[in-house]
């Protein structure tokens, strides 16, 4: 099977090889993402520039876990942005980028398990 969004081996070395650590680690995963996206959407609502950068910042850690680099590099952006309050026409699009790729990851995590 081909990943278009995760990178197994990297998720499977930080697991150990558990396949049990890795159902762990993406039921985390999962959770956090909703979490994390409505979140996003609340604090751009208000404006909240600094605190949405560093939601941004936490997002990353999460989605580089998942070996995710792309959209890693993406959220380092975003936070560095945020967190000076500047282009903040590109926030809606990163936090759009952020749940189609979390979204996607989701399915091959989904996968990823029933194939271990």
């Amino acid at each position: 099977m081909s990943y278009n969004y995760i990178n197994p081996e990297y998720l499977l070395s930080v697991a150990g090889g558990d396949k049990e650590t890795v159902k762990e680690i993406v039921e985390m995963f999962k959770a956090q993402v909703r979490e994390i996206s409505e979140e996003m959407k609340k604090l751009l609502k208000e404006a909240d520039y600094y605190n949405l950068g560093l939601l941004a910042h936490k997002a990353k850690s999460s989605v580089a876990i998942m070996g995710m680099e792309n959209l890693a590099s993406m959220l380092k952006t975003f936070e560095l942005q945020a967190k000076e309050g500047m282009e903040t026409e590109k926030y809606s699009t990163y936090i759009s980028n952020y749940e189609h790729d979390t979204a996607e990851a989701i399915v091959e995590l989904e996968k990823l398990i029933n194939s271990i």
